[in-house]
């Protein structure tokens, strides 16, 4: 058995055959570790052919597991190797350059030198950490580590989270571009690890029936099962829906006042601005929940801002619920690890958009260029907040953070993010100045 990949005691018990390959210069195995590289998902396709071939196999090939192995599901699909014929892609990002490495045009390495420091092989790792300092735009190079799932066209079971720093905008997008005939998710509300086992059963019987061909009512199963959190009361768990994104959700704005530190539902007439040490300090705006309210889906944070002593900035926003006392309420995904509702990062230079990606809730960015700020400009930037889905309760609160520095638990105690925060940020809220937080309020 491997981390994050399928039990074997479990499956071969039910008819399956369980086999985990090592990858190309992984352990024993010849050749160099090319991380999410166009050469990783060839040697899988190249894998799932040579089993389907194997006089013991039936010759329907399936592929499950989370984390990398996720990740390599969704590229390996995409070519449509022939023996292929489901994939259960649990919490895996489709873009490296978005959902890991640079996201919102932040280089952010840490996490990925760990992983090229725990690669086990005899050769030379691929370097990704070295490869976003040499090239911190986007180029060819990244563009060739993203999966397009509209590509993919056979039966898919993917399970995402809204509490994954890694893979919830990814998984959720790839599943959003899916066969809608073909495709069936599942949003937890725990963690990726423990799901993975908990769910065995179920995932047996989409295996039994896109692998093994068996009549048993999986086509029955609801297309979308979503959880709803509710950090201080108890979470929905495998609601029913008919699609992701949910196309009932309202787009709803909450304007930003920097002089009342608050979030108000109308636009505001007179401006105000509020400022922090860009390197340290923050804002926060919070909004009195007076009924109950349900939030599912990604967000958009539009605020002007203007640097002071910098031409760039290195903006954070995280999205917290509160007691009606003020005490945060965060979800708690691993003992002792505990998250805000969503969070969103955006370096200033990169604020070009994707208008044909861009919806109105999500935006894309280009990042193909930098557009670095003069002295006193005041743009605007659009940050996108990764999906959530969480309950809020009457009297309850809802609390806007915005930061110069990330504000969320370091994943095992990896260094703090480098930025080019200096000097002080200044942003600018009401009159000509919209900046407001848009949610997908579920009615």
């Amino acid at each position: 058995m491997i981390s994050e990949g399928p039990d074997p005691a479990f499956w071969v018990a039910h008819g399956y055959a369980v086999v985990n390959v090592d990858a190309r210069g992984a352990f024993m195995s010849e050749g160099d570790i090319h991380m999410f590289s166009p050469q990783e998902t060839q040697d899988n396709y190249d894998v799932i052919e040579a089993i389907a071939a194997a006089e013991w196999c039936s010759g329907r090939i399936a592929l499950s597991g989370n984390g990398w192995l996720a990740v390599a599901q969704w590229a390996v699909a995409v070519l449509r190797p022939p023996h292929l014929a489901a994939i259960a892609p649990w919490e895996g990002f489709t873009d490296v350059y978005r959902d890991m490495i640079c996201r919102g045009g932040i280089p952010g390495p840490q996490f990925v030198e760990r992983v090229v420091t725990n690669n086990y092989g005899r050769n030379a790792v691929e370097d990704l950490p070295a490869m976003v300092a040499e090239q911190p735009l986007m180029s060819d190079y990244w563009r060739s580590k993203q999966a397009d799932a509209a590509l993919i066209d056979v039966p898919a079971y993917v399970v995402a989270s809204y509490t994954n720093t890694l893979h919830c905008r990814g998984t959720l997008e790839a599943f959003s571009r899916l066969d809608p005939q073909k495709s069936w998710l599942r949003v937890n509300n725990t963690h990726e690890w423990p799901d993975l086992y908990a769910y065995q059963e179920d995932l047996l019987r989409f295996f039994d029936a896109t692998l093994k061909q068996i009549d048993n009512g999986w086509s029955d199963t609801p297309r979308v099962r979503l959880s709803v959190l509710d950090p201080g009361g108890e979470d929905v768990v495998d609601r029913p829906e008919a699609a992701w994104p949910l196309e009932r959700a309202q787009p709803t704005a909450l304007y930003l006042d920097a002089a009342g530190q608050s979030l108000s539902t109308a636009p505001l007439t007179g401006s105000s601005t509020g400022s922090y040490e860009a390197g340290s300090g923050k804002l926060t705006f919070t909004f009195k929940v007076t009924e109950d309210l349900e939030i599912v889906g990604p967000s958009r944070l539009r605020v002007w801002v203007e640097a002071e002593g910098s031409d760039d900035i290195d903006l954070y926003a995280f999205v917290q619920k509160l007691a009606a006392d003020g005490t945060p309420l965060l979800s708690e995904t691993l003992p002792d690890t505990r998250v805000p509702v969503a969070t969103g990062q955006l370096r200033a230079s990169h604020r070009e958009l994707d208008f044909e990606k861009s919806t109105l809730l999500a935006p894309v960015h280009t990042h193909e260029r930098e557009r670095l700020l003069k002295p006193g400009e005041i743009v605007a930037l659009d940050i996108d907040l990764w999906p959530a889905g969480i309950r809020f309760r009457a009297g309850e609160q809802l609390q806007l953070v915005i930061s110069g520095h990330d504000l969320r638990s370091r994943y095992l105690g990896q260094a703090a993010t480098t930025t080019r925060n200096k000097g002080r940020h200044h942003l600018h809220t009401g009159g000509p100045y919209d900046s407001h937080l848009l949610l997908p309020v579920i009615p």
